[in-house]
């Protein structure tokens, strides 16, 4: 698959087939994510895939203890933002209709433990090197020394057809987690990410901010607006 179809293309995917992902693709994800941008090359990922039912049925459960939590204050936030609007329905971050894209991702949650694999992305937080700790706010830096080597990860899934959806909600029960997983007492869950064959194959355009949105040049504001003429470079 052409890169930039793959990278245009990988939506967090709501829902699956029951089909399970065989043990040789996710070697080939694995065997490229790991070529991933690392501090120091220290290499602090580890991956571990969870197919065994009990296992993932005990993640949905962790999982919908603090989904459903959210799920119920956005439906509530959208009610009201469609009162203040006079609208029936509110529009979410300016272009998706919040209404179906809260009941896909609670679709998402309801079926979680029914999803093919679940996959446990691990870090030696010893192995990062963190350069904010001392900024007064949270620490983001360290994960730039794991989260390129999960973007390879789906993107070499998706490839070959594999979609999946990152999240990182079940962190937050990271101690059970590790129990229920043997992770050693040394590493970290950084994110989770649901993997498998796409029910409803994958999305011919995702909708994304422009551009002159997103970048600026040598002062924040100023927008990069230098469009290639060449359309199909972009």
């Amino acid at each position: 698959m052409e890169l930039n179809e793959a990278m245009r293309t990988m939506h967090a995917c709501r829902y699956y087939k029951p089909d399970d992902v065989p043990d040789e693709i996710f070697y080939i994800a694995i065997e490229k994510a790991r070529f991933g941008p690392q501090g120091g090359n220290r290499q602090p990922v580890r991956f571990v895939i969870v197919r065994d039912p009990d296992k993932k049925r005990q993640m949905a459960e962790w999982y919908l203890q603090d989904w459903k939590p959210y799920y119920q204050n956005a439906i509530e936030g959208m009610k009201a933002l469609a009162a203040q609007s006079g609208t029936e329905k509110a529009t979410w971050i300016g272009h998706a209709k919040a209404e179906k894209a809260l009941n896909d991702a609670d679709h998402f949650a309801e079926h979680f433990g029914e999803h093919p694999a679940i996959v446990v992305v691990c870090a030696d937080l010893a192995a990062t090197h963190p350069t904010d700790t001392d900024l007064g706010r949270l620490s983001i830096v360290g994960g730039g020394s794991v989260y390129p080597v999960v973007q390879n990860f789906c993107l070499a899934l998706r490839d070959q057809g594999v979609a999946t959806t990152f999240t990182t909600l079940i962190v937050a029960h990271e101690p059970k987690v590790k129990q229920l997983l043997g992770i050693p007492e040394e590493w970290a869950t950084a994110c989770h990410v649901v993997a498998g064959y796409p029910r409803d194959g994958f999305p011919k355009k995702l909708t994304r901010l422009p551009v002159e949105e997103l970048a600026s040049v040598d002062t924040w504001g100023n927008a990069l607006t230098a469009k290639p003429a060449d359309t199909a470079a972009v």
